[in-house]
């Protein structure tokens, strides 16, 4: 296992335990747990984002542009929608 795998490995648990502190979050019986929680989730989201920045700074993990006629595609399809 290389160090980009290494790393591709530890963001998607990073990303897990996102999931994971979400989702406690918002099924929390108490307020103390919701900030514990939601602290949890802050926390994870933080070492993610620099997890993130590793990886793009070394051209492990580089994101495509969208084409700007798919975006305007999905713009115009929910443009008219309400929720």
């Amino acid at each position: 296992m290389n160090d980009r795998d290494l790393m591709e490995n530890i963001l998607l648990l990073e990303k897990g335990s996102c999931d994971l502190y979400l989702h406690g979050t918002i099924e929390s019986s108490n307020q103390n747990v919701c900030r514990t929680f939601n602290k949890a989730l802050g926390d994870s989201l933080n070492m993610q984002g620099t997890i993130y920045g590793k990886m793009a700074s070394k051209g492990w993990y580089a994101p495509q542009q969208a084409e700007q006629t798919k975006i305007d595609s999905v713009r115009q399809q929910y443009s008219g929608s309400s929720m």
